[in-house]
């Protein structure tokens, strides 16, 4: 048997012997101290009942409820819980090109309310989101809370947006390392895209630490100009407009691997799609185990036996013998 809150005990212990010590030693000294009326509380009448007698069962359920308070419990094995669900990590686009208005009201906010639908699409799953660009960073921790990833995604506006080129390299390495200890290890971009140059790197990384790949791809074909953070198309070199495009490279690189991608329309149905083919490859996988203590508690035999000393204790009972001789005297004299 083992306590739970075994300070209690001892704190409690030391002035609880002082105190016993005293009433029962030094009555005199001790009204000094105390009012009389609280002294007379505390040790109650000798009415019934020696007053020693008394005294002792009040201080055993004094101590009984000191045990209570210290809760007595018994440890079982740990219980070990199967976890359903997923580990997932979801990764939001804020490269330069995600301010282009080829869907409305411009690529990041079109791909922040897919990354919405797909927590809706997974209510019982963990996920973790990250941003990236030229520096990936986290957003978010895993969880199954949804409302605050959404909250989380919801403060992404323009001004995260980094116009520096998406190194797609250093989202792999971050992703390998918050998905190491995952089972399957599963990761879904929200982007726009990337090259089979930008991605040369990321593929490799993806395969060495067998991430799965799932992407959600925002934009289109024809493409909108890149616009900076006034607002204003930005001007190549030779004077022409900058277009960025969808390209559809990673939605090929993650077909290849065993994945999956979508490309985003204005419905629910390309999430939900993508949603059931993530649950239907994993179907058979748990999120991991969870270790659940298991104890025994006993504190309420100590509790239950204080209480009923207590009663005891400030219960009266009457003397029978001297009701007796008392009625035999009444009689005599009648």
């Amino acid at each position: 048997m083992e306590f739970v809150n075994p300070y209690l005990f001892w704190i409690l212990l030391v002035p609880f012997v002082l105190f016993a010590f005293l009433i029962s030693t030094n009555k005199e000294r001790l009204s000094r101290i105390f009012d009389e009326k609280v002294l007379t509380r505390l040790t109650a009448s000798s009415e019934g009942m020696p007053l020693r007698l008394r005294n002792i069962i009040m201080f055993a359920a004094i101590f009984f409820m000191i045990v209570a308070l210290a809760r007595p419990v018994k440890e079982l094995e740990d219980k070990v819980v199967k976890v359903q669900g997923l580990t997932l990590l979801t990764a939001l686009d804020i490269s330069g090109s995600m301010r282009s208005k080829d869907v409305y009201p411009n690529r990041l906010a079109f791909a922040k309310k897919k990354m919405n639908e797909f927590f809706d699409a997974m209510p019982s799953d963990e996920i973790g989101v990250v941003a990236f660009a030229y520096s990936p960073f986290v957003l978010a921790p895993f969880t199954s809370d949804k409302e605050t990833l959404k909250m989380m995604v919801k403060g992404v506006d323009d001004s995260y947006i980094n116009m520096g080129s998406t190194d797609f390299l250093a989202l792999g390495e971050l992703a390998s390392s918050l998905l190491e200890k995952k089972n399957p290890k599963i990761l879904v971009l929200f982007t726009d895209g990337g090259d089979e140059k930008a991605i040369a790197g990321f593929a490799d990384v993806l395969k060495a630490n067998k991430i799965d790949l799932y992407v959600v791809l925002v934009g289109t074909e024809k493409g909108a100009p890149v616009i900076d953070e006034n607002g204003k198309p930005i001007m190549q070199k030779d004077g022409t407009i900058a277009i960025s495009q969808r390209n559809d490279t990673l939605g090929l690189l993650a077909k290849e691997n065993g994945g999956a991608y979508v490309i985003a329309g204005p419905g629910k149905e390309d999430i939900e799609n993508l949603a059931a083919v993530i649950k239907g490859k994993y179907k058979e996988q748990q999120q991991g185990e969870v270790r659940v203590k298991q104890r025994v508690e006993y504190f309420y035999y100590p509790l239950g036996l204080g209480l009923f000393l207590l009663l005891i204790g400030l219960s009266s009972f009457p003397r029978f013998k001297s009701q007796k001789k008392a009625s035999g005297k009444d009689g005599g004299k009648k």
